[in-house]
């Protein structure tokens, strides 16, 4: 998931358990790989000339070009950037995965290439793994609202970071976003109303229908499980198998398909109570544990949270460099996204803060072999997709009676994820083509739904209620921290996902998995799937 402000850092079943294989539900029906479905195409499929990426490239990349307006297919054209990494058996190669890594905003033509080796090693061995820069992001036809990359600088600037404190910051974060919107409106409308997740849907389709598979076979991260639940909405009859890791809730994130919106649509997504949740429970652990291993532990719980509240306290009233309160609020919010090194590092970031030093420049994996691995990605371009979808209210002076009735309950957590939807209020477009519901259309295949526990941003309740409103999804419940099963490995998950994805065995109902590595431990090696490593699952009522 994106929000406005501070971004989070770019970054086989042989032997699995007796329990796990004896207790797993097969998909029933034609074979899943096998299976067919779908009505005729309107438009060509478009073609995709794959090559490296760039000399010695392990990746492949491509072009496709697709219709700006589905309803107009002789009309504007715009492109989607794609990239793939080949199946490693291919001898026994399925098809095509998908992979949509979140947002909106995360460019697929980088994240997945820097998330390559976190997808199961048989899962690799049997798909080519595919992703792509949605429309409107990264390195496919783009929202960009700046003519220069100093302009852009000069908009980011004018603006509080995290979130506004007091009002004349409240007043400079209106007038940033209301520019925004001004900015991006003159410069090109047309694509304004057709970045929509239905539309990203359809491309998806016609993506699958690219590389010549006969249904889809998807991984969505975050945003991307709401992509993924309007596509198989869709074209239901089109799902071969679809993970969905770290939900949105696609009821509450279209306000049940009215344009009415009470309340900000992170806060009816519960991003607010979630990652209160989450930062109460680094904390916990790290006050737990000794400095050895969460530099900022106070020695207990209780003084480990006495000690961040007297932090952000002292920060309000004197920052330490760019570390003003809210900066480092929404810091931490973000910090806990990935657990290893993230939250050691976010520890450690804040201890320095607590002896009055800067903390040092974060650290970032080295580019992928891709063309452009560092493409414009301004707020402007997520935004123009989450307004265009999700409804929220319109007057900008509301947010801030909604950001103190959040941080009633929530904290720092309220305060930030109020104002990651002000810009929806004075965003001067909506999606011409949009998808509200219904959400329980019957698949071809049943979707699995992960969800995590402890999560920053999306809430194991929203994949409760994912899991409930398609119309044939089995729920696999991760207990852990971080955000998405993905980053955060747990070699149950992978194993079932991997069993899913292959073959269409659903785990038992009511499977609980845990992480391999719980926070503040040193991660260790794993044999994955082969040995049946890590965290085992366990099945309740």
């Amino acid at each position: 998931m994106h929000i406005p402000g501070p971004s989070v850092g770019k970054r086989g079943c042989a032997a699995l358990v007796a329990a796990l294989v004896a207790c797993s539900t097969v998909v029933t029906g034609p074979h899943v790989a096998m299976a067919g479905g779908g009505t005729p195409p309107s438009v060509p499929a478009p073609k995709l000339d794959w090559k490296p990426c760039v000399p010695g490239s392990p990746f492949d990349c491509a072009t496709a070009k697709v219709p700006l307006d589905y309803a107009d297919p002789d009309g504007r054209t715009i492109e989607l950037a794609v990239v793939r990494r080949k199946a490693t058996d291919p001898g026994r190669r399925i098809g095509s995965l998908f992979f949509n890594p979140g947002g909106p905003g995360g460019p697929g033509t980088v994240q997945m290439p820097q998330a390559y080796e976190q997808f199961p090693s048989q899962v690799r061995e049997r798909f080519d793994i595919v992703s792509w820069d949605p429309r409107g992001i990264g390195n496919s036809t783009a929202v960009n609202c700046f003519a220069s990359p100093e302009e852009a600088a000069e908009w980011n600037a004018s603006k509080p970071a995290g979130f506004p404190v007091g009002a004349k910051e409240r007043a400079a974060y209106i007038a940033a976003y209301r520019e925004l919107g001004r900015r991006c409106e003159q410069r090109d409308p047309e694509l304004l109303r057709h970045v929509s997740t239905a539309d990203t849907a359809r491309d998806l389709d016609e993506l699958r229908r690219a590389v010549g598979d006969r249904q889809l076979t998807y991984y969505g991260n975050s945003y991307g499980t709401y992509l993924g639940a309007t596509y198989a909405n869709l074209y239901p009859d089109r799902v071969r198998a679809l993970v969905l890791d770290s939900d949105w809730d696609p009821q509450a994130w279209t306000n049940h398909g009215s344009q009415d919106a009470r309340l900000p649509a992170f806060l009816r997504l519960g991003s607010d109570r979630t990652a209160a949740a989450t930062i109460n429970k680094f904390l916990d652990l790290c006050g737990a544990t000794t400095t050895a291993n969460c530099a900022f532990s106070a020695g207990s719980p209780e003084a480990t949270r006495t000690k961040f509240d007297q932090l952000l306290k002292r920060l309000r009233e004197e920052p330490v460099g760019s570390y003003t309160y809210a900066a480092t609020a929404s810091a931490v919010v973000n910090g806990l996204y990935i657990v290893h090194p993230g939250w050691t590092d976010l520890a450690k970031q804040l201890q320095d803060l607590w002896r009055g030093r800067v903390p040092a420049a974060p650290s970032f994996p080295p580019p992928p072999p891709v063309p452009n691995p560092n493409p414009y990605a301004g707020d402007e371009q997520a935004s123009a997709v989450f307004c265009g979808d999700s409804p929220n209210p319109r007057d900008p002076e509301a947010y801030h009676s909604f950001e103190e009735a959040s941080a009633a309950r929530t904290g720092i957590a309220g305060r930030h994820w109020t104002w990651a939807s002000e810009v929806c209020a004075t965003w001067p477009a909506r999606a011409a083509n949009s998808y509200r519901g219904p959400w329980n259309k019957p698949t071809a295949h049943p979707i699995l739904v992960v969800g995590t526990t402890y999560d920053p941003s999306t809430p194991y309740a929203a994949a409760q209620a994912m899991a409930a409103e398609l119309s044939n999804a089995r729920l696999l419940t991760n207990d852990g921290y971080g955000h998405t099963a993905l980053l955060n490995p747990s070699s149950c998950v992978r194993a079932h996902e991997s069993r899913y994805l292959i073959d269409g065995t659903l785990p038992p109902p009511g499977t609980t998995c845990r992480q391999d590595t719980p926070p503040f431990r040193a991660p260790e090696p794993n044999g994955g799937m082969a040995t049946g490593g890590g965290g085992m699952a366990t099945t309740t009522s």
